[in-house]
């Protein structure tokens, strides 16, 4: 038995927005990207449902989107914020250390970042992540290997400061 858009909708709903969420890293973006993606799943619903995991069509329609449109755009904003923004501190080092975390997989290029959620965060391995992305595991693994690089070239500066 296939499900409606609406039934699909009712049950997997905050499994995606917290899937393009972290995607996309921050919750604006993430809700736009999964509306947009939510938009044009709807009128092409019962191919979408005739396949064997809608599911994971619909998360591999969310990073699509997220790669194709918002190239331009986040670009952009790595260029315009050189450094990385301090967190806001909210009275508890676990919120404060998590925001920094945010901060630094925001400033990742949309590869090494969708990367990095899907390895760390959804705990994917590197062959789910290269079908997913349409690439090599080599890839994702040189992506990965990048994108942490970075992530510690961004963070030893800051932990030098502190001390």
């Amino acid at each position: 038995m296939r499900l409606t858009f609406e039934e699909f909708l009712a049950a997997r709903l905050p499994a995606l927005t917290r899937y393009s969420t972290a995607l996309a890293g921050d919750p604006d973006t993430g809700a736009d990207v999964l509306q947009d993606v939510l938009v044009k799943a709807q009128p092409r619903w019962a191919r979408i449902a005739a396949a064997d995991e809608p599911e994971a069509y619909v998360r591999r329609m969310v990073i699509n989107e997220l790669i194709s449109t918002r190239r331009r755009f986040l670009a952009r904003l790595r260029r315009e914020r050189a450094h990385v923004p301090e967190p806001v501190a909210d009275g508890t080092e676990q919120r404060a250390d998590r925001d920094a975390l945010v901060q630094l997989i925001r400033a990742l290029p949309t590869r090494q970042r969708i990367v990095i959620v899907l390895r760390y965060f959804e705990d994917m391995a590197d062959a789910d992540i290269a079908a997913l992305l349409g690439c090599s595991p080599v890839t994702v693994r040189s992506q990965a290997s990048r994108a942490l690089a970075t992530l510690r070239g961004i963070a030893a500066p800051s932990l030098l400061e502190e001390r």
